[in-house]
């Protein structure tokens, strides 16, 4: 835990340890939260959040633009920390915290420009309209991207003036807490960024229900989603929130196949399939399906799976045991139902962690709950379409709004894609890239609000109009 610019063991003295998903080994003993370290934490954001909010928008980039370069020459060691509790390959780990450090850069560059408005109505009647912190806030970040999610939540709101306690995942917390303290590094006055850890069941609802924070910005599951909405709603606390996501990939029959392969390995075995945006369903055209799926075959075959820390992994373990259970039950449940052919992988560890090879799955009935579902993990459902307003009507068939990718070469099929797609972000012949100046967020059961770019700035902030008869 951090509160107020230190590390502190628990009040009761309770831990819970943070092990290596690869080898089961433990990487680190951390404090187990409780309602009084939350009370604590939103005591120390609740005394400097004024103070704070004081500051102009430009010294307060300043100060997270001194963060991102610290992040970035620390990346060696911080990929290291984040490989080991999270178990991805070292390379995305390295990705992932670039990638944090271009996030706080990118809200540096927007201090000097976040200003309030003017508005001359008429020769008699002016306007401001004024951008104001919400004061103590609270971020929820999951464990499948905990470097890029913490930045994503903690650079806008501490950029718009407020104070912020986050609760990192258990089984990722490390990376979040050394981000936490370099920011503190770099001129962050204590007590403005907190971090709390311990469970969801007590740290998160204790802190999604405490009075004293007026927004809550929460990345995790669609069910726990719904739990944060309800306890927000006792106290009309505002909400951001990124859910589930079963992400359509469609290949038209025009489509450049070795990059839509290309694509389709990136999409969906990128952080061993644990990504809310990865492709979660394949839907390719009649006209190219073999083909499409030979090379796909081949491809992922070619992935090797191992310990994040050897240079030769291309796919780590998944992060958790119970991750691992679920896949293999799914895969298991889908070959007893005869609702898929399995092409590729479909098997479980044959070593010591978390690891599930990468597998492909063919002939998907419609109601597979590969297709029904988010399957976070490494398994493709592929499914064949006969023209584009198939594949749209398929793509939509799903309670997720999170993203989708369409590949072609058509600019009329582009379009229609992009028009109909029912998705917070639309791809066009690539997929998972977020670059930090545009918004992303989900549709449906997918979640509210949005992250990234300016627009964030307005869901950290409070908006007040001042209306002056002259």
């Amino acid at each position: 835990m951090l509160i107020n610019g230190e590390r502190i063991a628990a009040i009761d003295g309770r831990t819970f340890a943070v092990t290596d998903p690869a080898t089961g080994e433990m990487v680190a003993s951390l404090p187990l939260g409780s309602l009084e370290e939350v009370r604590s934490a939103v005591d120390a954001a609740e005394s400097v959040q004024p103070g704070w909010a004081r500051v102009s928008p430009r010294d307060r980039g300043h100060v997270l633009g001194s963060a991102a370069r610290l992040v970035r020459e620390r990346v060696p060691e911080l990929a290291r920390v984040l490989t080991l509790e999270q178990g991805k390959p070292l390379r995305e780990a390295i990705d992932e915290v670039r990638g944090a450090a271009n996030v706080l850069d990118y809200y540096a560059g927007l201090g000097s420009a976040f200003r309030d408005e003017f508005h001359r109505l008429s020769p008699g009647l002016d306007a401001q309209v004024l951008h104001e912190p919400i004061g103590v806030c609270a971020a929820v970040i999951p464990w499948n991207m905990p470097a890029l999610l913490f930045a994503w939540k903690a650079a806008p709101a501490l950029l718009c003036g407020n104070s912020i306690v986050v609760k990192p995942a258990s089984t990722a917390p490390l990376t979040p807490l050394a981000l936490a303290e370099i920011l503190h590094e770099a001129g962050l006055p204590r007590g403005l960024l907190n971090i709390v850890t311990g469970s969801g069941e007590t740290v998160g609802e204790a802190l999604v229900s405490e009075p004293r924070v007026r927004k809550v910005s929460f990345t995790g599951s669609t069910p726990t989603g719904r739990r944060v909405m309800a306890l927000a709603a006792a106290h009309i606390k505002r909400v951001t929130l990124e859910l589930g996501g079963s992400d359509p990939m469609i290949v038209c029959e025009d489509a450049d196949l070795e990059r839509a392969v290309a694509g389709a390995v990136a999409g969906r075995y990128y952080n061993s399939g644990q990504v809310c945006t990865a492709v979660k369903r394949l839907f390719v055209h009649e006209a190219v399906a073999d083909e499409f799926t030979r090379r796909l075959v081949a491809a992922v075959k070619g992935l090797t799976l191992g310990n994040g820390l050897d240079p030769k992994t291309r796919m780590g373990p998944l992060n958790s045991a119970t991750g691992l259970e679920k896949i293999a039950a799914l895969v298991h449940e889908t070959r007893e139902t005869d609702t898929g052919t399995v092409i590729a992988g479909g098997n479980g560890p044959t070593r010591t962690g978390n690891f599930y090879e990468p597998t492909v799955v063919a002939n998907v009935a419609e109601d597979s709950r590969l297709l029904t579902e988010e399957v976070f993990g490494p398994v493709l459902p592929l499914v064949r379409f006969h023209d584009l307003d198939e594949a749209i009507v398929r793509a939509n068939r799903s309670p997720y709004g999170l993203g989708a990718s369409v590949w072609t070469r058509s600019p009329s099929y582009m379009r229609e894609a992009s028009r109909r797609l029912e998705a917070g972000i639309i791809w066009v012949n690539l997929h998972l890239k977020v670059p930090p100046e545009v918004p992303f967020g989900g549709r449906k059961q997918s979640g509210i609000g949005r992250e990234n770019g300016v627009q964030a700035l307005e869901a950290w902030s409070e908006t007040k109009t001042v209306l002056n008869r002259l």
